[in-house]
């Protein structure tokens, strides 16, 4: 592609590019871009927020150009604090190189391994020294930091802010220096961790990087950025049928939000919301497993889900009793889907029609019910159990 026709395809889902004049010129230069993007192993799972930026990372790959995968063993000790309301739980290194192990597969999923540079932030800062750590933190100031929307956003709290914290984007920022990145792929929520990497380039006589922001996914709540640590998320390496399950979950507005950034198309206005919802679980099982075990795992959804097949399919158990409606399904989350729901939840569930037994709504939560062998228990659009 000539660099305008590269651009236009490329800033296609972008949420920001400092600067689209200077990624331009980066593509008019004839030579592969180094193209880097940072994970930190805080976790074993790798989820479809990060695969926004996976899937625009390949898509500078398959233009010829180079991408450098960074695993935060270092990086992942501390946490990323942005858009964090309180401190993350310190990891230790055995921990981070344990999540780790899985990480480069998982990325695999999606990147062209033969082109992709895989290295550890570890492998240049256990080199360093105490007095070499004391001169890259000289580069920057407190008051920098603490421009932070985060880090202002605790003070006004009152939240602590601890001071390893507060590392974490100058050793992002030295990342870029170490790999020579003409480009950093983030969220919307790297941009200041990506400036300090401009910064610390320029200081070293590289050319800086583009900053290249792609849009934060929010979670199974439709509030939240999606994250392993709030139990919101949908894991790239998760079974076919407990992803497609999750996508079935969420609300009409959030698939909305979905098809764009996870199918990079909108949602048709007459498309039915149910229909709908199954297409988008159904293509990404199909992304991240088979076409064969999309189909299976729809047919099987269909199936369990089915009010005229619902009887016929395989169900979790729960035992047959006679109690109240909101500590039944209180319960049957809990033994069944290992689900925590308070007593809130399961009345919020009742009254909105969405438990039945046997194919008939219970409305009334104070009500007792009585649950007898071979009936079926649903407690919402995706879950159901069998009365043993």
């Amino acid at each position: 592609m000539q660099p305008a026709e590269a651009l236009a395809s490329l800033k296609q889902g972008a949420a920001q590019i400092i600067s689209e004049a200077e990624l331009q010129q980066k593509l008019a230069l004839g030579r592969p871009l180094r193209v880097k993007l940072g994970v930190d192993p805080s976790t074993t799972d790798l989820h479809l927020g990060h695969s926004i930026v996976l899937r625009k990372l390949r898509q500078f790959q398959d233009l010829g150009h180079q991408a450098v995968l960074i695993i935060g063993d270092f990086t992942g000790m501390i946490g990323d604090p942005s858009g964090r309301s309180a401190t993350r739980p310190q990891l230790t290194r055995e921990e981070v190189m344990k999540n780790a192990e899985t990480y480069r597969d998982q990325a695999f999923k999606i990147l062209d391994s033969a082109r992709t540079e895989t290295v550890f932030n570890g492998d240049w800062f256990r080199k360093m020294n105490y007095e070499e750590v004391i001169r890259l933190n000289s580069r920057v100031t407190l008051q920098q930091m603490l421009q932070r929307e985060d880090f202002h956003a605790r003070i006004e709290k009152q939240q602590a802010i601890h001071a390893h914290e507060i590392q974490y984007p100058i050793m992002q920022g030295w990342d870029s220096v170490m790999v020579k990145a003409d480009v950093e792929l983030g969220g919307t929520d790297q941009l200041f961790n990506i400036l300090v990497g401009r910064d610390f380039q320029k200081e070293e006589g590289q050319p800086q990087q583009v900053v290249f922001l792609l849009p934060i996914l929010e979670g199974l709540d439709g509030s939240k950025k999606m994250s392993k640590s709030l139990g919101n998320f949908v894991g790239i390496s998760e079974s076919a049928s407990e992803i497609f399950g999750k996508l079935m979950s969420i609300s009409d507005e959030l698939m909305a939000r979905y098809y764009p950034l996870l199918l990079e198309r909108s949602l048709s206005k007459e498309a039915h919301p149910l229909e709908a919802k199954k297409q988008l679980a159904f293509e990404i099982v199909q992304t991240y497993h088979s076409a064969d075990a999309a189909k299976r795992t729809l047919d099987e959804w269909n199936a369990r889900f089915s009010e005229k097949r619902l009887s016929d399919a395989e169900l979790p158990e729960f035992a047959a009793q006679d109690r109240d409606g909101v500590t039944i399904v209180v319960s049957a989350y809990s033994e069944a889907f290992e689900i925590t729901k308070s007593r809130a939840d399961a009345r919020r569930l009742i009254e909105q029609g969405s438990v039945q037994l046997d194919g008939k709504k219970v409305t009334d939560s104070k009500a007792a019910l009585s649950l007898r062998t071979g009936q079926v228990l649903r407690l919402d659009k995706t879950r159901a159990v069998r009365i043993k």
